[in-house]
Order: C-alpha cells, then structure tokens, then sequence
C-alpha cells in the first residue's frame, strides 16, 4: 500500500488507527506527566520529612552549644548526626549565630567559624521549615531557626545531595516514554490490521460500484452478503435494491428510445406520404384534362409538363428529409411556374370546398432559391387555408421580391390560427405536435432549412402565414 504526502488521501484503514495512536500518544503524555508529578510530590515529602527529622535530632544537640558560643561541641553534635540518618546525603550542615556568622559547619575549611555565608547561598534557603529544590544541581536545602523559648539563638541550614532521587525520575520518564511508545506502535499495527478487516466489505462495494463505469451495475451475491457483519450486509442488501432499480430504469429507458424512434419513424413516413400525396392529386388532375382534352396540343403540351414536374416533385420528396435530418438543400432555382403549377394541385380541393382562389405571382423567371422545398411550404400552406376556410370562402395567395428577400403570403378566411399552431410557429419542435398540425409544422421545418421562417399576419377575419427566404439581392441580378 503506498501513501501519498497528503495525509487526506490516505486510507482510512490508515487514518483510523493514526488517528487512534496520536490520541494514544497524547494520553501517554497526560498520565506520565501525572505520574511524575505525583513521583516528584511523593520525593519531596519523603526528603522533607527524613530533614525535619534530621533537623530535630541535630536541634536538639546544638541548642545547648549555641547558647554557651560553644563552637566544638556544636561541630561534635553536626559529625556524630552525619551517619545516623540512612536515606540523606548531606553536603554541609551549618549552625549560625542570630547575627549570621558561623558558630560551626560540617565542612570547617569550606565554612570557618566567624565568617559569613556567601549571600547567593543564603538566598537559596527558602522561610525555615520550607525544602527548596534545584533540580538542574540536584541539590536540596532546609533551614531551621534555634530558639530558647522566644529568643533566638541562631540557624541551622542544611544542604542535601537529591541526585538519586532525579536519577529515579529520569528513569520512571524514559521507562514511562519507552513502554508507552512501544505499546502505541503495537496497538497501531494491531489497529490498521483490524481496520483493514472491518472495512474489507467497502472494498467488495466499490468494486461492485466501479461495474457501472463499463456496463450495467452487478449486485452483490447474496453468499458473500450472508458472512457480512449486520450492518454492512444492511448495506449491501440496500445497494442491491438500487443496482435493481436503476438496471430497471435503464431497461425502461431503453423501451421508451425504441418506442420513440419507432414513432419517429412512423411520423417520418406519414409525413413522406402526406408530401407525395400533395402532387399526386394534381397529376391525377392533369390525367383527366389529358383524357377529356388530350386532342388539343396546347392542353396536351401543358399537362404533360404539368405531369413532369410533378414526378420530379415525387422523385424529389424525399429532401423533405431535411425536416428530421441535416440534409442538403437542393441546388435547382425556383421559377414563375413551380409556384403557378400548385394551382392545378389545389385545383381540386378549391372545388370540391366551392372557394374561390385569388392568385398574385409577381415572381421573376428564375430565384436562387431551392424549388421543391419552397413549393412544399407554399402547397402545405395553401391545403391548411384550404381545409380551414368556410364553403364559398377566399383563399388567396401573393408572391412578390423585396430587397433580396421572397415574401409568399397565403390568406383564408378561416377561425384563426389555432394557439398550438402559433406556438409551432414560434419555437419549431423537433417531433410533430400531438393532435395534428404536421402540415404546418413540415412547412415551419422546411422554412427554417431554407434559412427562413414563416410569421402570421394582421388579420380583422381568418389568418395570413408570410414565408420570408433571404437570397440576396446580387444573386438575383445575376440570374435575372
């Protein structure tokens, strides 16, 4: 396993016990320093009461000596309290007159009599009764005043060797530091080692969820389940749930795509069907003017163009493709008659419904502009005027140029644009509308291919749907 530098990023079967042996480590220093708190307490009491009672013996010898000035016998009491107390290392011991001078000492030639002591010993004598501690030295000093009765008759002042007892605070610490560090370096081992064990079934999960990435996400045997411990096999069982859950989601998913690109598809080929069927109807118009007037060239030349364009308009249905598709708009140029042709197209309809047809076709010979698409926008919006005008209505179409720019109103005097159709007009959607509409909407689709739109007109009766296609005023000057 190999860790990075940034601690955040480690796992957690190493963070945990880390986090646990520096809580250890911590707690280890709080109970040493207890410890040696209390050791040191315990020392100091024990040395204080070994001097006090140094301190009485040696008292009471000197007293009398003190009294008389009596330098020998008081240094006779000092030597003879030097080796009968077991567990004091005394360094001097020093009897003092009430003016500070020395009455005796242990050591002579270090304190002789008469002389005083030095001020920054006397200052580390602390109020008499009172042990003074410098541990740095391992020194210990006491004092103790002699009195006869209320009267002062001098001091005795002590100093103390306490090197064995720091010695054993030394090694109560590093024995302390020693055993608490290797028990934390072994309860973190043990740590990271149960750890691992207790979060070997997040191990088992992430692999399981890491399936997702490639494919559908694979639940967790119910075998493995059974030998987790309660909580994660809770865990496991939950996630089983979701991985069903969300497989099953998919599978709907995938359902509802294939149901939608059939209907798309179904839409696609109504649509085809309803654009074929547009000239289909007026060839079979042209068939009959054949068949009642076929004697006449003029009659005969113009259906039989008439019937041309119209198989070129069928062998060219298919672009209207480009409404559910990027295809390619097509190269030939819109002339005068493409537009006049769609009223032979609608003939029948006019009839049968009893309109009247008005029909303004201001169109040069020939325009930049793609034929078929154009005459499948015009033919799509002149059925809509036809289907949605009264009997005995008007349905009137103009065509003109403006400023580079082919303007094809169509007119009836109908209820209105419906508001579904309206707001096919504003935002063209990718699918037909429910309910109808896919005329107007392949005419708002073949618009926009063209690079135009188609808008609705101001109106007191029926409704005026504009196609307006931007070609180019330069464009027109060429080909005019």
């Amino acid at each position: 396993m190999r860790l990075t530098p940034l601690p955040r990023s480690w796992p957690l079967a190493v963070r945990v016990p880390l986090v646990v042996a520096v809580l250890m480590i911590a707690v280890s220093m709080l109970i040493g320093q207890v410890v040696l708190h209390r050791l040191a307490r315990d020392q100091e009491r024990h040395i204080a009461d070994l001097a006090a009672a140094y301190l009485d013996g040696v008292s009471t010898a000197v007293l009398p000596a003190a009294i008389r000035r009596d330098v020998w016998e008081a240094y006779d009491a000092l030597d003879r309290a030097r080796d009968r107390y077991q567990g004091l290392t005394i360094v001097f011991a020093v009897v003092t007159e009430p003016s500070g001078a020395v009455l005796a000492a242990s050591d002579p030639r270090r304190f002789p009599v008469g002389s005083a002591l030095p001020a920054d010993l006397t200052e580390r004598f602390g109020p008499d009764g009172r042990l003074t501690i410098d541990e740095r030295e391992e020194l210990a000093f006491l004092a103790r005043a002699l009195r006869e009765g209320t009267i002062p008759v001098g001091r005795i002042l002590v100093e103390l060797d306490i090197g064995t007892l720091i010695a054993e605070r030394r090694t109560v610490r590093w024995t302390l530091i020693g055993v608490n560090t290797a028990l934390t370096l072994l309860l973190a081992a043990l740590g990271v080692l149960l750890v691992r064990r207790m979060l070997a079934p997040l191990a088992i999960l992430r692999a399981h969820v890491a399936t997702g990435a490639e494919g559908p996400i694979r639940p967790v045997d119910e075998a493995v389940i059974v030998r987790q411990p309660g909580e994660f096999a809770a865990l496991f069982r939950a996630f089983n749930r979701t991985a069903r859950a969300v497989a099953e989601r998919e599978a709907m998913a995938a359902r509802l795509a294939e149901e939608e690109k059939y209907a798309l598809l179904g839409k696609l080929a109504s649509g085809m069907a309803h654009e074929v069927n547009n000239p289909l109807g007026g060839m079979f118009t042209a068939v009959d003017t054949l068949a009642r007037h076929g004697a006449d060239p003029a009659v005969r030349a113009r259906s039989i163009g008439f019937l041309r364009r119209g198989l070129s308009d069928i062998r060219d249905v298919v672009r209207a493709g480009l409404v559910t598709s990027k295809g390619r708009v097509g190269e030939a140029a819109l002339t005068r008659e493409d537009l006049d042709d769609l009223r032979h197209l609608i003939r029948h309809e006019v009839e049968r419904r009893g309109l009247t047809l008005a029909w303004q076709n201001d169109l040069p010979s020939e325009i930049p502009i793609d034929r078929t698409m154009v005459r499948q926008v015009a033919l799509n919006l002149l059925l809509n005027a036809c289907a949605a005008s009264p009997p005995g209505g008007r349905v009137t179409l103009e065509a003109t140029i403006a400023h580079g720019t082919l303007a094809l109103t169509v007119r009836d005097d109908g209820p209105g644009l419906p508001p579904a159709a309206r707001a096919t007009l504003a935002a063209v959607p990718d699918a037909p509308p429910p309910g109808g509409g896919l005329g107007l909407w392949t005419a708002a689709r073949l618009a926009a291919a063209l690079g135009g739109r188609i808008g609705e007109g101001d109106q007191a009766r029926g409704t005026a749907l504009t196609l307006t296609v931007p070609f180019g005023e330069r464009e027109l000057a060429r080909v005019a």
